[in-house]
């Protein structure tokens, strides 16, 4: 991946790092669950064929901040006891989650994820999209391990949601007039889905009632909702450390994400054309002007407004669930999100 070259603009204030005593307090209280979650999916690949095991270990272990088992494990909490199957169904989420990284890679051509190689920048398009299959099939063989099939169905019913969405938005790329309606469906199946599952899945382990399992399930939706919208507005916004990518890799790639719909729709005839022949033909250099944009039109303050909307919402869905631990930590993780997303721009 090429680094992106230096803005002229001033450096925007950073958010905070995912360090800070607010997230700090919840990864704790979580963490034995999350040790064990990274342990047995670092177990799976003794399952894989001896020459192809060392790749699925790469790929396996390079989970992030591990917020879907941790959703797994905090709305298991928020409605009964936590199980085994808990720390299963984790692997399960993770273990798709990171497939569909490994495709993304491929996809987007990305040589770095995590401060690493990715996959294909080691062994290949190839190899890394037939890996990606294998965890895929692996997680599903895992799900079908249980005696009741809903979990099974549940898992393959999200990977076809995700892998949808996938395909939706390669298709969008490049598209200077895609609408907001798509943007967010495109939203709600790549990243959403996963959230609501693993918040759905951690109340059915818990046996809990449908009623409940569906404000979990709009819980997820809601703040996997926010948190890409907040990933896509570090695109532009971020460090490379805090986003994880070069910056306006995004735009890079043609994708529209709100902050870029937003300038589309305020600007002035003038910019709008400035804005779509920037994108159509996309260099680092462009991404100052970007930003300059987005501070005229102040797609930065009401990119932070929408996010907090869907802040609200998952909020407003936890009222539904008995007041403890699981419920407190789920709101806390509204709430670190909300302070983050409070830091975007600040000093435009």
């Amino acid at each position: 991946m090429l680094a992106a070259e230096t803005s002229r603009l001033a450096v925007p204030a950073r958010p905070s790092s995912p360090q800070g005593s607010g997230w700090k307090q919840i990864a704790d209280a979580v963490e034995p669950f999350l040790h064990s979650v990274a342990a047995q999916l670092a177990a799976q690949t003794e399952d894989f064929e001896p020459q192809i095991a060392a790749l699925a270990r790469y790929a396996l272990t390079a989970q992030g901040k591990q917020l879907r088992p941790m959703l797994v494990s905090l709305s298991g909490e928020a409605v009964g006891a936590i199980r085994e199957a808990h720390l299963t169904v984790a692997v399960i989420i993770e273990m798709i989650h990171l497939a569909t990284l490994v495709h993304d890679d491929v996809i987007d051509e990305a040589q770095l994820r995590r401060g690493r190689l990715t996959l294909a920048a080691n062994w290949g398009n190839e190899v890394s999209v037939l890996l990606g299959d294998c965890l895929f099939a692996h997680a599903l063989k895992l799900a079908a391990s249980f005696p009741s099939p809903e979990i099974c169905r549940a898992a393959a019913g999200a990977a076809n949601t995700v892998c949808a969405g996938e395909i939706l938005q390669s298709r969008s790329r490049g598209d200077f007039d895609v609408s907001h309606e798509h943007y967010f469906k495109m939203v709600a199946m790549k990243t959403g889905e996963l959230f609501a599952l693993s918040c759905d899945l951690g109340g059915f382990v818990s046996e809990t009632s449908e009623g409940r399992r569906d404000s979990l399930r709009d819980y997820g939706m809601a703040l996997g909702t926010a948190y890409q919208l907040y990933d896509d507005c570090l695109d532009v916004l971020g460090s490379e450390s805090t986003a994880g990518k070069t910056l306006g890799a995004d735009l890079a790639k043609g994708k529209m994400t709100l902050p870029i719909l937003i300038v589309r729709d305020r600007a002035s005839a003038e910019d709008q054309e400035r804005l779509r022949r920037w994108l159509a033909h996309w260099e680092p250099a462009f991404l100052a002007g970007v930003v300059e944009l987005m501070v005229k039109y102040e797609a930065f303050a009401e990119s932070r407004s929408v996010i907090q909307q869907h802040l609200v919402a998952a909020r407003q869905a936890l009222m539904a669930l008995p007041p403890g631990k699981g419920r407190s930590g789920l709101a806390g993780l509204t709430e670190f999100l909300a302070e983050q997303t409070e830091a975007l721009g600040v000093i435009y």
